[in-house]
């Protein structure tokens, strides 16, 4: 019988090579040489020229796709509707691009939720980059999940806090005290103060007799 040598699998992509991103540009020659820059990053690509077909393919495979990119200007959809949607619906991390310059466009990609606004012509130095909005995005939602799980951080917190109240609480107490004291001390000066004035109004009696007598005499 002959052996059979097992094929190891092949060895899964190192992150962020296979990184899953969706493109979206109704200009073809631009679509293209960001297709073969992404592929050079070793980044899984799909196009599309149009943002309703995108937005369809996205909305049945949200799971297959890491990051969007997606033109502004675009005839039948264009990048800030794209972007409207995709932020409302799926969750998933929205990068434009644009010739466009201008701040208002660039803010109101912002505003809408883009995570990075890039002006052509692209540069492969940033399309390298991309990988960090994708995982930003999954540390943004992993905090979200530990916050809303169970609470189980909240105990031991009140329970700092909860120290924390009884250390001021003692040093309430300690102010009290110190209060006190420094009403005692009050009281003392203030018989200091009165035997001092009785030593004054003896002083004075004795001068007003010598005067008396001194006038008698």
């Amino acid at each position: 019988a002959t052996a059979v040598a097992a094929v190891a699998p092949a060895p899964a992509p190192v992150f962020p090579a296979g990184l899953r991103v969706l493109v979206v540009d109704d200009d073809p020659l631009c679509l293209r040489i960001v297709e073969k820059m992404l592929k050079r990053c070793q980044y899984e690509v799909t196009t599309f020229s149009r943002g309703a077909e995108a937005l369809a393919t996205l909305r049945e495979r949200r799971e297959d796709f890491d990051i969007v990119l997606s033109d502004v200007h675009m005839p039948d959809m264009d990048g800030f509707k794209l972007l409207e949607h995709i932020a409302l619906e799926l969750d998933v991390p929205v990068m434009m691009m644009s010739a466009n310059c201008a701040t208002d466009v660039v803010l109101r990609g912002i505003i809408h939720g883009a995570v990075d606004y890039l002006l052509k012509p692209v540069r492969i130095e940033e399309l390298r980059n991309i990988w960090q909005h994708v995982v930003r995005k999954k540390r943004e939602n992993g905090k979200e999940d530990v916050s809303g799980s169970g609470g189980d951080n909240h105990p031991e917190e009140s329970g700092e806090d909860g120290v924390k109240e009884e250390e001021s609480g003692e040093e309430q107490e300690g102010g009290v005290k110190v209060k006190e004291e420094h009403g005692q001390g009050s009281d003392s000066s203030g018989e200091l103060g009165g035997d001092m004035a009785g030593g004054k109004r003896k002083k004075k009696e004795r001068d007003g007799n010598g005067v008396k007598n001194g006038n008698g005499g």
